[in-house]
Protein backbone atom coordinates (compact mmCIF):
# COMPACT_ATOMS: atom_id res chain seq x y z
CA UNK A 1 0.00 0.00 0.00
CA UNK A 2 1.42 3.56 -0.75
CA UNK A 3 1.56 6.08 1.58
CA UNK A 4 0.59 9.78 0.99
CA UNK A 5 4.28 10.53 0.22
CA UNK A 6 4.10 8.25 -2.45
CA UNK A 7 0.67 9.04 -3.79
CA UNK A 8 1.34 12.54 -4.16
CA UNK A 9 4.63 12.06 -6.05
CA UNK A 10 2.92 9.45 -8.73
CA UNK A 11 -0.35 12.23 -8.63
CA UNK A 12 2.02 14.89 -9.56
CA UNK A 13 3.41 11.89 -12.13
CA UNK A 14 0.36 11.59 -13.29
CA UNK A 15 -0.72 16.01 -13.71
CA UNK A 16 -0.48 17.55 -17.35
CA UNK A 17 2.17 20.10 -16.86
CA UNK A 18 2.17 20.64 -21.06
CA UNK A 19 1.75 24.40 -22.19
CA UNK A 20 -1.89 25.06 -23.26
CA UNK A 21 -1.85 24.87 -27.02
CA UNK A 22 -4.79 27.56 -27.58
CA UNK A 23 -2.75 30.22 -28.49
CA UNK A 24 -0.76 28.54 -30.71
CA UNK A 25 -3.74 27.50 -32.62
CA UNK A 26 -5.53 30.47 -32.47
CA UNK A 27 -2.73 33.12 -33.35
CA UNK A 28 -1.88 30.30 -36.14
CA UNK A 29 -5.48 30.65 -37.63
CA UNK A 30 -5.84 34.25 -37.34
CA UNK A 31 -2.67 35.52 -39.06
CA UNK A 32 -3.68 32.89 -41.62
CA UNK A 33 -6.88 34.01 -41.94
CA UNK A 34 -6.18 37.84 -41.87
CA UNK A 35 -3.65 36.92 -44.68
CA UNK A 36 -5.94 35.46 -47.21
CA UNK A 37 -8.75 38.15 -46.33
CA UNK A 38 -6.15 40.85 -47.60
CA UNK A 39 -6.32 39.34 -50.42
CA UNK A 40 -10.06 39.07 -50.43
CA UNK A 41 -10.01 42.78 -50.21
CA UNK A 42 -7.71 43.39 -52.99
CA UNK A 43 -4.70 44.50 -51.17
CA UNK A 44 -2.16 41.25 -51.54
CA UNK A 45 -1.93 38.60 -54.46
CA UNK A 46 -3.10 34.97 -54.05
CA UNK A 47 0.72 33.94 -54.01
CA UNK A 48 3.85 31.91 -52.26
CA UNK A 49 3.86 33.73 -48.85
CA UNK A 50 -0.09 32.88 -48.59
CA UNK A 51 0.03 29.71 -49.65
CA UNK A 52 3.08 28.78 -47.35
CA UNK A 53 1.42 30.28 -44.59
CA UNK A 54 -1.48 27.83 -45.00
CA UNK A 55 0.43 25.06 -45.17
CA UNK A 56 3.32 25.98 -42.52
CA UNK A 57 1.17 27.81 -40.04
CA UNK A 58 -2.24 27.55 -40.54
CA UNK A 59 -2.19 24.26 -40.79
CA UNK A 60 0.84 22.30 -39.53
CA UNK A 61 0.64 24.98 -35.92
CA UNK A 62 -2.51 24.03 -35.94
CA UNK A 63 -2.79 19.85 -36.32
CA UNK A 64 0.08 20.67 -33.84
CA UNK A 65 -2.37 22.89 -31.19
CA UNK A 66 -5.15 20.30 -32.05
CA UNK A 67 -3.42 16.76 -31.32
CA UNK A 68 -1.97 19.12 -27.89
CA UNK A 69 -5.77 19.63 -26.78
CA UNK A 70 -5.94 15.80 -27.49
CA UNK A 71 -3.53 15.03 -25.21
CA UNK A 72 -5.47 17.81 -22.60
CA UNK A 73 -8.58 15.75 -23.07
CA UNK A 74 -9.91 19.41 -25.02
CA UNK A 75 -12.17 17.51 -27.57
CA UNK A 76 -13.42 21.08 -28.97
CA UNK A 77 -9.37 22.32 -29.44
CA UNK A 78 -8.62 19.25 -30.54
CA UNK A 79 -11.73 19.24 -33.22
CA UNK A 80 -11.36 22.79 -33.99
CA UNK A 81 -7.77 22.68 -34.22
CA UNK A 82 -7.25 19.54 -36.24
CA UNK A 83 -10.07 20.77 -38.43
CA UNK A 84 -8.83 24.39 -39.14
CA UNK A 85 -4.96 23.36 -39.83
CA UNK A 86 -6.57 20.32 -42.32
CA UNK A 87 -8.77 23.37 -44.24
CA UNK A 88 -5.86 25.62 -44.56
CA UNK A 89 -3.37 22.71 -45.96
CA UNK A 90 -6.54 21.55 -48.25
CA UNK A 91 -7.17 24.96 -49.20
CA UNK A 92 -3.21 25.18 -49.90
CA UNK A 93 -3.91 21.92 -52.34
CA UNK A 94 -6.88 23.14 -54.01
CA UNK A 95 -4.63 26.57 -55.65
CA UNK A 96 -1.67 24.19 -55.90
CA UNK A 97 -3.11 21.13 -57.76
CA UNK A 98 -4.44 23.05 -60.97
CA UNK A 99 -0.92 25.00 -61.41
CA UNK A 100 0.96 21.15 -60.92
CA UNK A 101 -1.41 19.59 -63.63
CA UNK A 102 -2.84 17.33 -61.37
CA UNK A 103 -6.29 18.73 -61.32
CA UNK A 104 -8.73 20.88 -63.21
CA UNK A 105 -9.10 24.79 -61.41
CA UNK A 106 -12.21 24.86 -59.16
CA UNK A 107 -15.07 26.44 -60.77
CA UNK A 108 -16.75 28.48 -58.19
CA UNK A 109 -19.86 26.02 -57.57
CA UNK A 110 -16.95 23.89 -56.44
CA UNK A 111 -15.18 26.63 -53.83
CA UNK A 112 -18.71 26.81 -52.61
CA UNK A 113 -20.00 23.59 -51.85
CA UNK A 114 -15.88 23.26 -50.39
CA UNK A 115 -16.92 26.22 -48.09
CA UNK A 116 -20.60 25.39 -47.16
CA UNK A 117 -19.51 21.93 -45.74
CA UNK A 118 -16.49 24.24 -43.55
CA UNK A 119 -19.69 26.11 -42.54
CA UNK A 120 -21.20 23.38 -41.27
CA UNK A 121 -18.78 22.80 -38.84
CA UNK A 122 -18.44 26.03 -37.89
CA UNK A 123 -21.93 25.66 -37.16
CA UNK A 124 -21.39 23.02 -34.61
CA UNK A 125 -18.58 24.58 -32.84
CA UNK A 126 -20.47 27.79 -32.86
CA UNK A 127 -22.93 25.83 -30.81
CA UNK A 128 -20.28 24.53 -28.72
CA UNK A 129 -19.02 27.89 -27.93
CA UNK A 130 -22.71 28.44 -26.26
CA UNK A 131 -21.31 27.20 -22.90
CA UNK A 132 -17.76 29.00 -23.03
CA UNK A 133 -16.52 32.24 -22.97
CA UNK A 134 -18.12 35.22 -24.92
CA UNK A 135 -14.89 36.30 -26.95
CA UNK A 136 -14.38 32.72 -28.51
CA UNK A 137 -18.72 32.41 -29.19
CA UNK A 138 -17.92 36.14 -31.31
CA UNK A 139 -15.35 34.68 -32.85
CA UNK A 140 -17.00 31.36 -34.37
CA UNK A 141 -19.93 33.51 -35.30
CA UNK A 142 -17.80 35.85 -37.34
CA UNK A 143 -15.69 32.96 -38.80
CA UNK A 144 -19.29 31.41 -39.33
CA UNK A 145 -20.41 34.95 -40.97
CA UNK A 146 -17.01 35.17 -43.01
CA UNK A 147 -17.49 31.28 -45.08
CA UNK A 148 -21.51 32.31 -45.79
CA UNK A 149 -20.40 35.89 -47.21
CA UNK A 150 -17.42 33.65 -49.30
CA UNK A 151 -20.11 30.96 -50.21
CA UNK A 152 -22.17 34.11 -51.62
CA UNK A 153 -18.82 35.99 -53.53
CA UNK A 154 -18.10 32.42 -55.06
CA UNK A 155 -21.99 32.13 -56.13
CA UNK A 156 -22.50 35.53 -57.63
CA UNK A 157 -19.05 36.61 -58.48
CA UNK A 158 -19.45 39.99 -57.31
CA UNK A 159 -16.29 41.51 -56.14
CA UNK A 160 -17.99 43.95 -53.20
CA UNK A 161 -19.15 40.62 -51.45
CA UNK A 162 -15.99 38.84 -52.08
CA UNK A 163 -14.34 42.46 -50.16
CA UNK A 164 -17.10 42.16 -47.72
CA UNK A 165 -15.41 38.70 -46.60
CA UNK A 166 -12.39 39.97 -46.62
CA UNK A 167 -13.66 43.08 -43.99
CA UNK A 168 -15.10 39.78 -42.47
CA UNK A 169 -12.04 37.71 -42.50
CA UNK A 170 -9.79 40.07 -41.10
CA UNK A 171 -12.41 40.79 -38.22
CA UNK A 172 -12.61 36.89 -37.71
CA UNK A 173 -8.64 36.38 -37.59
CA UNK A 174 -8.44 39.37 -35.46
CA UNK A 175 -10.52 37.93 -32.58
CA UNK A 176 -8.77 35.17 -32.84
CA UNK A 177 -5.50 36.59 -32.64
CA UNK A 178 -6.33 38.85 -30.03
CA UNK A 179 -7.84 35.44 -27.93
CA UNK A 180 -4.43 33.77 -28.67
CA UNK A 181 -2.52 36.48 -27.72
CA UNK A 182 -4.37 37.63 -25.00
CA UNK A 183 -4.21 34.09 -22.65
CA UNK A 184 -0.34 34.11 -23.73
CA UNK A 185 -0.01 37.89 -21.86
CA UNK A 186 -2.28 37.01 -19.03
CA UNK A 187 -0.36 34.03 -18.22
CA UNK A 188 3.24 35.37 -18.32
CA UNK A 189 2.06 38.39 -16.27
CA UNK A 190 0.33 36.09 -14.24
CA UNK A 191 -2.78 38.53 -14.09
CA UNK A 192 -5.98 39.47 -16.23
CA UNK A 193 -4.56 42.45 -18.40
CA UNK A 194 -5.99 41.36 -21.17
CA UNK A 195 -10.24 40.38 -20.84
CA UNK A 196 -10.40 36.69 -22.87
Amino acid sequence: MLNNEETNKNNLFLMDNTANPAPLGLCAFGTTTILLSLCNLGIIALSSPVIAMAIFYGGIAQIIAGLMEWKKNNNFGFLTFVSFGFFWITFAGIMMLPVLGLAKAPQPVDLAAFLSVWGIIALGLLICTLKMHRSLQVTLLAVLLLIVILVAAELTGSGLIRMSGGVMGIIAGGLALYIGLGQVINEVHNRRIIPV
